[in-house]
Order: C-alpha cells, then structure tokens, then sequence
C-alpha cells in the first residue's frame, strides 16, 4: 500500500511539471514579442551594410587604392584580380535566392540599384523602386518603406541608401566608361539596397 501510494505521489508531481513545463512554454510563446517585416529589413540590411563596407575598405580600398599590391575588377577572373565590392554583394544575393527557395520559411530577396547604374540590369523597374531610390537620394539618412503586389504576393519593400564609402567607390563608378554619372564624391548616394520579404494580403 504505502509502495503504490508513492507511485500515485510520483506520478502526480511527474504530470504537475510536465503540465508547469508546458504552461511555462505556452507563457514564453506568447511573451516572446514577434518580428515585424521592418525589423526584419532592418536588421537584414544592418548586416548587409556592415559587411559591404568592411571589404571595400579593409580590403579592396587598401589593397587595390592604398598599397597597389593587387587590382579590382569587374573581369576579377580573367585578371586574377579582386571581386568589386557590388559583385560580391550580388553574389550573395544570388545565393540567398537561391537558398531561400529551398527553405521558404526564411523567404526574402534583396538587391542593389541605382538611378544610375553601370550596368542597365540594377536599374528600378517597379514604381516602389523608383520612388524609393529617389527618396534615399533626397533624404539623406532615411530609409524608405512600402507594400507592394508583385505576381499576386505580397511584400514589405524598405530601400536603404547605398552611399560611397570610401574614394575606391565613388573612383570606380565615376572611371567606369560605362557611367552615366561621374561625379560622385565620398558620402554621397550612388543608389539603394532593397530589401523584399513576402507578407500576407
């Protein structure tokens, strides 16, 4: 009697913490603040931004500009040279695409444009783009928010400015035959990041 009793007391305080572990969980889930799409964006491009700037300046910007111990180039392959710093981001954009259709729970894409770009495939093409990328432009320091319908999905849209941050940029782009702008100097807005994740209607 006094072995079942213990068993029925075991069993009663096993049942009470699994059914505390779970309520404590349940409670975690709903405190747990969720992440809205700007946030999102935010962050994403945070990243984005810091990584960019840290290869044009700790690496292209000293060694092709400061020590001239290797070039930059838009042909790296061909001339053994190092990737552009917009090549290695779309690379990277490339990729996530490419991985975010493998995992759609994660399913974002972004991209680099300008309202003067080297090369004709990074200009805007929807109506957000072009009102985005004239807004980083006129605002400088804000960011741009919006919704947009693309293929009957829906997306958060934010646009970032991209500006030159060290002389290798705005050298680059103002050298370049293929410019339609040739006067940029450091600091200045020579396009935007834009960032797109999928939202429900």
């Amino acid at each position: 009697m006094k072995t079942r009793s213990k068993i029925l007391f075991a069993s009663t305080i096993g049942s009470a913490m699994t059914l505390g572990v779970a309520a404590a969980i349940a409670n975690d889930a709903a405190d747990t603040p969720s992440i809205t799409p700007k946030t999102m964006a935010d962050a994403l491009h945070m990243v984005m931004d810091s990584d960019r700037a840290v290869y044009t300046r700790r690496i292209v910007n000293r060694l092709a500009a400061k020590e001239k111990v290797i070039t930059a180039s838009e042909h790296f392959e061909d001339e053994k040279a190092l990737v552009l710093p917009a090549q290695m981001f779309r690379f990277g954009a490339e990729m996530v695409t490419e991985r975010a259709a493998e995992n759609p729970d994660v399913n974002f894409s972004y991209s680099l444009q300008s309202l003067w770009p080297i090369n004709s495939q990074n200009a805007p093409k929807t109506d957000a783009e072009k009102e985005g990328l004239q807004f980083v432009v006129d605002n400088k320091g804000e960011n741009y928010y919006t919704t947009e319908e693309l293929g009957g999905q829906n997306y958060f849209t934010a646009i970032y400015a991209d500006t030159a941050v060290s002389p290798v940029c705005a050298s680059c782009h103002n050298d370049h035959v293929d410019s339609p702008r040739t006067d940029f100097k450091i600091g200045d807005v020579m396009g935007g990041v834009v960032i797109r994740i999928p939202i429900e209607s």
